[in-house]
């Protein structure tokens, strides 16, 4: 309030990605309003909005992904995810795979199945128990993953950890598996690049379903229109919101793939896929993701993700030798920067040093604002960022660092 310019460093909640103060977007809002401000999409209705929307995101999704159901956010479509991996498999005559395996470090929201999934502790202990039928593995994690030998990279070595939650469950008890592309709320985790490829793999091989939670990796955030991109994989469900209308309005969704489509086409209507929403396809909440995606394409935000994403990782990159500057990691415009207190044995510092929340203050004294996760600074500009912006980031954070050292 006091005149003070703040540079936003984690795009709002990881959803500004065409940045603040776009016009065209509540001018979007503001035509839709006028003319069909609300419209239920129950019992297979639907509107123009919600169609447009649909037609465009197959453009810019996996090229196996066609057909859309739109909610309100991203809990919202974990939760529509882990009903149509269920509905999916019950349909195939295989009702007893119904379990969900996900990573710990995922976040996948925190309604009580998207909870469950979500493999951060912290956000379970006052509403627990978790819903059953939910299984955590590890995180691949690069800079702190243990696995692997001279026979066996630790990228697969991790994914590895899938295949052996599935033996361990039981294949015929397994829907799905839920991985974030890049863990956003975990700490900024980038996978091996021969993750994914094998872990897409195992689903195969196991008649495991692979949902992508794209909610933060979507929309340009890595560089690429959505995260799997990076390993030329395709899941079977996509998830996604926050980047879809760049925060402005809510919405989220998920993408079927043409297989999964085809069943849900199929289904004798007495069984049908029944599942629903008061606002999912919301008409003013679709007609603001067309402008935004209009924005980002027109724009070319995507590749310029990557190209500021590129410098701001070259710039972080010059403080690998700071004292307690663990790891810097991340794609795109998505960085993290772990500290720790001893290099050498990737020590953490005791939480009664605070030291995250201190380079939080320290960043905030120069204008940038951002996310600590405990230790582990979290960057995710919004994707018009200019590379001068981009260079004070870089700044703040080294001034702050020092500061703290």
């Amino acid at each position: 309030m006091d005149g003070t310019e703040v540079i936003d460093g984690l795009s709002g909640l990881w959803n500004v990605n065409v940045g603040h103060g776009r016009r065209e977007l509540a001018e979007a809002a503001m035509d839709q309003m006028s003319t069909l401000a609300y419209c239920s999409s129950y019992t297979g209705a639907s509107n123009l909005p919600v169609i447009e929307l649909a037609e465009r995101l197959s453009q810019f999704t996996y090229p196996s992904i066609n057909s859309f159901y739109f909610t309100s956010g991203g809990a919202e479509s974990t939760e529509s995810s882990v009903k149509t991996a269920r509905f999916y498999w019950k349909v195939r005559g295989k009702s007893d795979k119904i379990k969900i395996i996900s990573r710990k470090l995922g976040y996948h929201g925190l309604t009580m199945a998207a909870m469950s999934a979500t493999g951060m502790p912290e956000y379970w202990q006052m509403f627990g128990p978790l819903v059953p039928n939910f299984v955590h593995i590890e995180s691949p994690y690069p800079y702190r993953f243990e696995g692997g030998d001279e026979n066996t990279s630790p990228g697969v070595a991790a994914a590895n950890l899938l295949e052996e939650a599935i033996l361990r469950e039981g294949p015929d008890t397994v829907a799905a598996f839920i991985a974030e592309p890049v863990q956003g709320a975990g700490g900024v985790i980038a996978p091996q690049d021969d993750y994914f490829p094998r872990i897409r793999e195992i689903c195969d091989q196991y008649n495991v379903l692979l949902i992508s939670d794209e909610v933060i990796t979507g929309f340009g955030r890595t560089g690429t229109w959505f995260g799997l991109e990076h390993w030329d994989v395709e899941p079977d469900i996509m998830q996604f919101a926050k980047g879809v209308t760049s925060g402005y309005i809510p919405l989220g969704g998920i993408g079927v793939s043409d297989q999964v489509k085809k069943a849900i086409d199929e289904t004798p209507a007495d069984k049908r896929w029944m599942h629903a929403y008061t606002y999912s396809g919301h008409p003013t909440c679709c007609a603001v993701a067309i402008a935004n995606i209009k924005i980002i394409d027109e724009e070319g935000l995507v590749q310029r993700a990557a190209e500021m994403g590129n410098r701001l990782h070259e710039g972080l990159h010059t403080m690998d030798d700071m004292d307690h500057v663990g790891n810097i990691r991340g794609i795109g415009m998505m960085a993290g920067v772990e500290l720790v207190e001893d290099k050498a044995t990737k020590q953490s510092f005791p939480a009664s040093a605070k030291y995250g929340a201190r380079v939080g203050q320290e960043l905030m004294k120069r204008g940038l604002y951002t996310r600590m996760r405990g230790d582990i600074l979290c960057l995710a500009p919004p994707l018009m960022t200019t590379a001068d912006q981009i260079d004070r980031i870089v700044e703040a954070v080294r001034e702050s660092l020092k500061a703290v050292e």
